[in-house]
Formats: structure tokens, C-alpha cells, sequence
């Protein structure tokens, strides 16, 4: 019978063909992610609105900044207030650098082997699910903060695979596929970490210090690269944003924590609490408040609820008050961990404690209220005395209110919108879908397979980013709101993939995504040193099917 002919591979991506094939997987990610954060984004245009969302506005619109929130956000949410399209041109940006992100990633998955069968519908899943899908379009520091965690986790893994990639020809300067164009985008999602969060510098750290410790051959390069990225955020929170005018956070809010620490360990051990160290207390609230906040499970309900305690006697006495924490600290420092850890249960526990008041999973509210959640309510109306901080009508007035509400450019969009969200806030499945910590463990677990059958040990500097986002949050954690353990959601789809990569031939290394069509042309030598033209079906690397 005469052979065959060879069978060429199937296009997954139709409308691709004509592009380079290197280019192929990222473009159709691109194009497929984006097209799906669309649907979110006509159905909630011009974009979500959160308590955070108004406080950005008022600070860069009054002329009163402060750094209590990501300054480098507020300065976009400023820049975009005075563009055509306000939010709705805020929260478009960040759908296409998410989508950008994610077909970077799934680059990244190719050279670690997983095919593209794997990562493609990883991405497109993680643009279309609710929890990951709708944060995207808020009008919130978090969205920048999660491109960032998945620009790291790339950039990690195509200098871990790297290290067995031959490098392609004429790969150089900061051309994508380049080694440095990896560093460039490392280095701008670690600054973004630090900039975007105030607690992203110990991530940022731990995420980068994985990395040194798996690749020895650029320590000095990446080690320069983490003291660079975690200075300069820094450096722009201690010194740059004074010099600029903007404000620090008062004491009582950076202090926040704390207090609830004191809270729980006056309830734990009220026999560390001296006649004078009661009085400190009751000259900031009440010993009922006090008593109140000793639920370790959230910082709110001391220092932001309704029950009296006065924030600005909080500023005056900050100093006994971190004295008291510090005496707690020397003769019980078991109370303090266990209330951070209790206070961190979002960040390892993967279901949430439902008997205990404030354990629930916070979600995000998609509905935006009348009074913008006090902002545009009368002043009179809030409270002087109770603790929940009130912003007591400061944007009341505001030529800025009509851009906080809804218009969505689909009914019928905004409706199935809602209704996906509310499907996929069933609490039994609350785990899976909203929980950070269940996506941690699973990525430890692909990583863990990948790194022991294929005998990779570096592929565990993928998990540095992780570890950085549990520990962080567990060492300083207000409330258990799903987005401060949001980034495992983005990532994790990806790594499973990795149980599916394909295995290495024996002393061989795999081969790159070729640059061009051409280059599945090039003739290739035979046993005999005659050259033949090598084909498509014949001489393509397994990388490049899609």
C-alpha cells in the first residue's frame, strides 16, 4: 500500500493561520479572553463600583490624597476622569491587559510542555467564571493587582523553562521570546505588586527570593532586579509621596490590627490589663466595643462598625495603645498569633467557618446604593460617635456622581450577568470558587507532580508567588474578603495543566515555538548529511499545534 499522506495538524484557532506561529496561541487567547471580559463589561458598564471605588474619586477630585490606597491607582483613576469615557475606559484597559496577561501565561505553560488543549481552556475559563470574570471590570487597586500576580507567575515560569530552552536566533534586545524581554516583564509585575497594594512588597519579595534560589546561574541579576523592585515602592511610601503632598494614613488607621489584637487578648487574659491599661481603653471606646472586637475573625467590628469608639482619641493614645499591644506581645505572644492566624483564615483554610460571626466569605456587591454607601447621603446622617468610619456626604454635590451609576449597553447582558453571579455564589461551592487558599494547594500539588516526574526541581520557584500571598495575608488581614486571596484563582487553572505536560525525550531538551512559517521549511540534513525540505507535518515541533 503506498504511505499515507502526512496528516497535517488541526487548527484550533481558525483565522490564525496566516500569523506567525509563534504568535498564534497568544493572539487567539487574546482575542478569545477579550471577547468574553466584553460581555462583563457592556453588562456592567461603565464598571463595577465599590466603597473604594468612590474614596478614589473624592481623594483625586478634592485634592486630597492620601496613601492609605494604592497612590499609582488613584493617579489612573485621575487621568481617565479627565478622558472621553471616564470608568468605562478605566475598566476596558484593564480587560485587555488581563487578556494580555493570561496569553502570556499561556505561553509560559507552553514552554513547560502543557499543549495548548489544556491552557487555552484555562484562560477562557478564567475570563468567563464570575469570580474572576466580574472583578475585572471593578473600579478597583486589586485588578492591576491581580495582572501583576499573573504577569509574575509568567515571567517565573519562562526563566524556569528557560533553563532547558535552547535560545532561538536573532532573540534579542526586549523582542518577545527574548530572555531579557522575561526580565522586563517580571520586573514590571513585582513593581506592580509593590505599588499597586500596600502589602504586596512582602510578596514581591518572597516571589522573586524563589526564583534566585532556582536559577543559581543569574542570582546577581535577579538579586539586583528584587532589591530595585521592592526599594523603590519603598522608597515612594516613606519619602516620594510626602515630598508630593500626599498624605499618610493616620495612625489609628495603620494601627488598626492591633487594636483588634488588644481587643481579643483583653478578652483571652484580662489579667495583663492593669487599672491604668483599662483606662487607656475606655478613653477610645467603651469596654462593651472592646469586648465586641475580641471576635478575631474581623478587625471591623472594633474599629469599623457601629458600636462607639472614637478615632480621633484612637490618634491621641496610639502610643499607650501600641504599648499595651507590645506588653501583650512580651507576656502572651500565643494570643497575638493565634489572632492573626484566626484573622488570616482566609488565606489558609479553604472553607470558611459559617458558626462564627464575621467567618463567612465577604463577596464582592455588585449593586451600587443611592447614597454611594454614605458619600452622597446628607451629612447629618452619620454618626460622630459610632466607629464606623462615615464619610458623611463628602461627595454630595459632586459633578463626578453620574459616573457612578450603571448603564449597561445590553439589558439582556446585564441580566444573564447577574445571574451567573448569583448561580455561582451557592455557599456549598464556596470553596472552590471563591476561596484562594483551595487554589493554593491544588497549584502546590501540580507543581509537586510536574517537578518530581519530570524531575524539574525549579518549577517550585512558581509556588513563591503563592506562599507570599498566604503568609502576607495571614500576617495582616482586616476581614476575610475573597479578594485578598484572589490571585490563586487567575493562576491556578494553569497549573493543572501541568499534571498533562508533556514528558521530555531522553537527553533532549524541548524545542521552541519557531519564529515564522519559514522556519517549518528550513532544510534539514539526513542520516546520510543529503539536505531535504523539511514540512510542516514532518519538521514541526509538538509546541506549535494548537
Amino acid at each position: 500500500m503506498p504511505d499515507a499522506a502526512p496528516r497535517r495538524p488541526a487548527r484550533a484557532l481558525p483565522g490564525l493561520h496566516r500569523a506567525p506561529v509563534m504568535w498564534r496561541l497568544p493572539l487567539g487567547v487574546l482575542a478569545g479572553t477579550q471577547a468574553i471580559w466584553l460581555f462583563w463589561w457592556a453588562a456592567f458598564h461603565p464598571g463595577l463600583i465599590s466603597y473604594d471605588s468612590v474614596m478614589y474619586t473624592w481623594q483625586v477630585t478634592t485634592g486630597n490624597w492620601t496613601s492609605d490606597h494604592s497612590v499609582l491607582y488613584d493617579a489612573l483613576v485621575w487621568v481617565t476622569l479627565h478622558l472621553p469615557g471616564r470608568f468605562a475606559l478605566l475598566t476596558l484597559l484593564q480587560t485587555t491587559a488581563m487578556s494580555a496577561a493570561l496569553a502570556y501565561a499561556c505561553v509560559a505553560m507552553r514552554d513547560l510542555g502543557v499543549r495548548a488543549r489544556w491552557s487555552v481552556p484555562a484562560a477562557l475559563a478564567v475570563a468567563a467564571l464570575p469570580p474572576t470574570g466580574t472583578v475585572v471590570v471593578f473600579v478597583w487597586k486589586d485588578v492591576p493587582f491581580y495582572i501583576c500576580a499573573v504577569l509574575v507567575f509568567a515571567a517565573t515560569a519562562r526563566l524556569v523553562a528557560g533553563r532547558k530552552r535552547p535560545r532561538l536566533s536573532g532573540r534579542r534586545g526586549l523582542r518577545p521570546g527574548s530572555v531579557r524581554f522575561d526580565l522586563a516583564v517580571l520586573t514590571v509585575g513585582l513593581l506592580g505588586l509593590g505599588l499597586f497594594r500596600n502589602n504586596g512588597l512582602g510578596l514581591a519579595l518572597l516571589a522573586s527570593a524563589a526564583l534566585v534560589i532556582a536559577l543559581p546561574g543569574q542570582r546577581i541579576k535577579l538579586g539586583s532586579l528584587t532589591a530595585a523592585t521592592v526599594l523603590i515602592p519603598l522608597v515612594a511610601q516613606l519619602w516620594l509621596y510626602p515630598a508630593l503632598g500626599v498624605k499618610q494614613p493616620p495612625s489609628d488607621s495603620v494601627f488598626a490590627l492591633n487594636y483588634s489584637d488588644v481587643a481579643v487578648a483583653y478578652q483571652q487574659a484580662p489579667s495583663l490589663f492593669s487599672p491604668a491599661d483599662i483606662a487607656v481603653l475606655e478613653r477610645v471606646a467603651p469596654l462593651s466595643t472592646w469586648q465586641q472586637g475580641a471576635n478575631c475573625h474581623s478587625a471591623d467590628l472594633l474599629t469599623n462598625s457601629w458600636a462607639p469608639f472614637d478615632h480621633a482619641a484612637a490618634e491621641r493614645y496610639s502610643g499607650q495603645l501600641m504599648g499595651l499591644w507590645t506588653k501583650v506581645l512580651k507576656q502572651r505572644p500565643d494570643v497575638i498569633v493565634g489572632a492573626r492566624i484566626c484573622r488570616g483564615h482566609i488565606a489558609w483554610a479553604p472553607t470558611s467557618d459559617r458558626g462564627a460571626a464575621g467567618a463567612t466569605t465577604q463577596l464582592p456587591y455588585l449593586g451600587t446604593p443611592a447614597d454611594l454607601w454614605g458619600w452622597a447621603s446628607p451629612a447629618s446622617t452619620g454618626d460622630p460617635k459610632a466607629g464606623r468610619i462615615s464619610p458623611n456626604g463628602k461627595m454630595a454635590g459632586s459633578p463626578y456622581l453620574p459616573d457612578f451609576a450603571t448603564h449597561p449597553l445590553s439589558t439582556t447582558a446585564h441580566k444573564a450577568a447577574l445571574w451567573l453571579n448569583n448561580l455561582f455564589r451557592v455557599p456549598q461551592l464556596d470553596w472552590l470558587f471563591w476561596r484562594g487558599a483551595t487554589w493554593c494547594y491544588l497549584i502546590y500539588a501540580a507543581l509537586a507532580c510536574y517537578a518530581i516526574g519530570r524531575r524539574r526541581p525549579a518549577v517550585y520557584a512558581l509556588a513563591g508567588l503563592l506562599v507570599g500571598q498566604q503568609l502576607t495575608v495571614l500576617a495582616a488581614n482586616p476581614v476575610e474578603s475573597y479578594r485578598y486571596v484572589a490571585a490563586p484563582l487567575f493562576i491556578g487553572p494553569f497549573c493543572l495543566g501541568l499534571i498533562a505536560a508533556r514528558r521530555e525525550s531522553s537527553g533532549t531538551a524541548p524545542v521552541p515555538a519557531p519564529e515564522n512559517r519559514s522556519d517549518l521549511h528550513r532544510e534539514h540534513p539526513d542520516r546520510n548529511g543529503n539536505r531535504a525540505a523539511g514540512t510542516a507535518a514532518t519538521r514541526a515541533p509538538q509546541s506549535v499545534r494548537l
